[in-house]
């Protein structure tokens, strides 16, 4: 087989992959660059974000455990309170 013959039979996925790098080329170069560089940001940023929503969890979670064991220890010393 040669080397023509075996160009000619490409898989569809090579034809696909061609004609994504084709439309790539025809963007600017400033274009590239700020896609590559919004994607880049938002690879970096999304470690801050989850670091800070896990502690927000963490905090909510405190918080809560918090105001149930005050609401129920009030209500018990209104109680002895009343008794007097």
């Amino acid at each position: 087989m040669g080397k023509k013959d075996a160009s000619a039979t490409r898989l569809p996925v090579e034809q696909y992959r061609k004609q994504i790098g084709k439309q790539d080329y025809k963007k600017t170069k400033l274009d590239l660059k700020l896609t590559r560089l919004k994607a880049e940001a938002k690879k970096n940023s999304s470690g801050f974000k989850d670091a800070f929503l896990v502690i927000a969890a963490i905090a909510f979670f405190v918080l809560c455990v918090y105001a149930f064991f005050y609401l129920n220890l009030s209500t018990e010393l209104d109680l002895d309170v009343d008794v007097d």
